[in-house]
């Protein structure tokens, strides 16, 4: 039920009869887009056709204009079609074509704007944070941005797979387990002291190490660290993924798969080594030299003939090593096999989101993914920027539990899953975004998310009116097209109009991989739905529920429930409830 692609199709079938009337063949249409005019009072719809034919076919846009505007002028569903500007067209459409999209609607629910299914395999990787601590509050805006993101792909019709890639090798993790065993021995009544340079000072580890002293008593003071590192880094990480699961889950996040880096190791270099081999059986790896970067040289930087990726043929600006000096491999490269074990499980795109700070690494992935699957699979890299506390318009201060930063579970647990969701998404990601706790616990229009859940709890509260009154509330969405054809005020009509906008915000929002989208339809939508409510109180005789008329009545409860049912749709996909009261 997506209008824009049927009136495409449409306004494509009229431009072909003109060019079969001209005797003119082989036009690429596909430049040709429907979509809302930027002002509503130019019409419902609007056409660059003869904009984007015009040139090629060396006409003028107003000449061809004219005559794609007489074919379509013969569409039932069209009322009438205008010429503006330079050439750009103009529709309006007759009122029972809302009425009918209205009545479809209705039929469809929640599941209006739900896409067909594509066949295409899509992986989203998000969050990702090393398991070294709890999760913060960067960590929460590409959370919810990734999982907006799984939403609408998957709602757009794509077989979709939330995938979190733990980082459970390297150092890191060493460093994880040797501030864990600090932890540990304090827990069994040593004096640590302050604790040392280069371990994690947060107090969130006190309770991993007495929970490890629980186990184990003071067994492990007994052996050395060769002994005891490999069991407390495999305690720690599981301890703590442990945490950061509870903290998703407190967000509404469930990813599908937990990727561990570690098995990208195991048995000698494992599928690591192999796709290595792999590629450099296609020439993408050789033994040579790189150029120090310009600037000053970053501390990991060899001047040595080392195993590279030659990743510039593929679109990088340089090549990649693959194999340290000390014969273990980088990060980039288990970057590599990672990306091949996803292609191999075949999926047909990988979105990766990550923070600002790693905008580098979309030359290089994009590379891998051309170098891995000959150009088969797509890679999608978003962004997302820093997020600011504020209360009151000051800075938050940091969180003395996690030492450095403010959690994900603070803030959660402050102003509710809720307002995180949706405030994380009301800003494009690779915009910074400022949060101030006391804005979005507002009950205001400028609070967007109460905003937003206002309308959908209103538009119970008109049903629970209506029934209140005795008029039958238990088809709503039965509501047959002549009923629903007493909808004519200007009001009714636009709300209808910015409803049918739905399914093409879900198909560009998903392909843009901007769920920021959603969150302002959805508030444009509320604010059209608070506005045609208000009207009623200055006008009674636009008032949704009229006892005295329960015709009319009817169909503008069909309406309310239309409007009920899209912003429940989009709130789900936000990740957002839907609340039928709101105090």
């Amino acid at each position: 039920m997506n209008i824009f692609t049927d009136f495409e199709q449409r306004v494509r079938k009229a431009v072909e009869a003109v060019l079969r009337a001209r005797e003119i063949e082989g036009t690429d249409l596909s430049r040709i887009t429907v979509e809302p005019p930027r002002d509503a009072s130019h019409g419902d719809l609007a056409t660059n056709a003869a904009m984007v034919l015009a040139k090629p076919l060396g006409l003028k846009p107003r000449e061809l204009a004219d005559e794609i505007a007489a074919e379509l002028g013969g569409d039932a569903d069209i009322a009438s079609v205008e010429i503006a500007g330079p050439g750009f067209i103009n529709l309006r459409l007759q009122p029972e074509f809302w009425t009918s999209h209205l009545h479809g609607l209705l039929g469809l629910g929640t599941g209006y704007g739900r896409g067909a299914p594509t066949g295409h395999r899509v992986n989203v990787e998000y969050v990702s944070a090393n398991p070294t601590g709890p999760l913060h509050v960067g960590h929460c805006r590409g959370a919810v941005v990734g999982d907006a993101i799984a939403n609408l792909m998957g709602f757009a019709g794509h077989d979709v797979t939330k995938e979190y890639y733990i980082n459970d090798a390297g150092e890191q993790v060493n460093v994880l387990a040797r501030s864990v065993f600090l932890r540990y021995r304090e827990a069994l009544g040593e004096e640590i002291g302050e604790i040392p340079a280069g371990l994690y000072p947060g107090d969130y580890l006190k309770t991993v190490g007495a929970a490890l002293a629980i186990r184990y008593k003071r067994e492990l003071l007994d052996q050395d660290e060769a002994e005891w590192l490999p069991l407390v880094k495999s305690y720690a990480i599981s301890a703590m993924m442990m945490s950061i699961r509870d903290d998703l889950k407190a967000l509404n996040i469930a990813q599908d798969v937990f990727f561990s880096e570690k098995t990208l190791h195991e048995g000698n270099g494992g599928r690591i080594a192999k796709i290595i081999d792999a590629l450099r059986d296609k020439g993408f790896v050789y033994q040579g030299t790189l150029p120090p970067p310009k600037g000053q040289l970053p501390e990991d930087w060899e001047d040595r003939e080392q195993t590279l990726l030659r990743s510039t043929d593929v679109g990088d600006d340089v090549d990649r090593p693959l194999v340290k000096s000390n014969g273990s491999y980088t990060y980039f490269a288990a970057d590599v096999a990672y990306f091949a074990d996803k292609f191999a499980r075949g999926f047909d795109e990988m979105v990766y989101v990550l923070g600002a700070d790693h905008g580098g690494y979309v030359k290089r992935l994009e590379a891998v993914a051309k170098a891995v699957s000959d150009g088969k699979a797509q890679v999608d890299v978003v962004l997302c920027q820093l997020v600011k506390l504020f209360r009151n318009g000051e800075p938050v201060k940091m969180s003395k539990r996690a030492g450095e930063f403010v959690t994900l579970a603070d803030v959660v647990n402050e102003v509710g899953r809720d307002a995180v969701r949706f405030m994380m998404l009301f800003r494009k990601s690779d915009a910074p975004l400022d949060f101030d706790f006391q804005k979005v616990t507002e009950q205001s229009k400028d609070n967007p998310v109460f905003y937003v859940q206002y309308a959908h709890a209103r538009s119970r509260s008109i049903v629970r009116q209506a029934e209140a009154e005795g008029i039958d509330v238990s088809a709503l969405d039965k509501v047959d097209r002549e009923a629903l054809s007493l909808l004519t005020d200007e009001g009714e009509i636009a709300l209808v109009r910015k409803l049918a906008e739905y399914p093409r915000l879900i198909q560009s929002a998903a392909q843009a991989k901007e769920p920021h989208r959603l969150a302002f339809y959805l508030y444009d939508l509320a604010s059209a739905f608070h506005g045609q409510y208000n009207r009623g109180k200055d006008q009674p005789e636009l008032r949704f529920v009229k006892p005295n008329d329960v015709r009319m009545t009817a169909a503008r409860l069909g309406l309310v429930q239309a409007v009920a049912f899209v912003i429940a749709s989009g709130l789900d996909l936000v990740g957002v409830s839907a609340p039928d009261e709101m105090r």
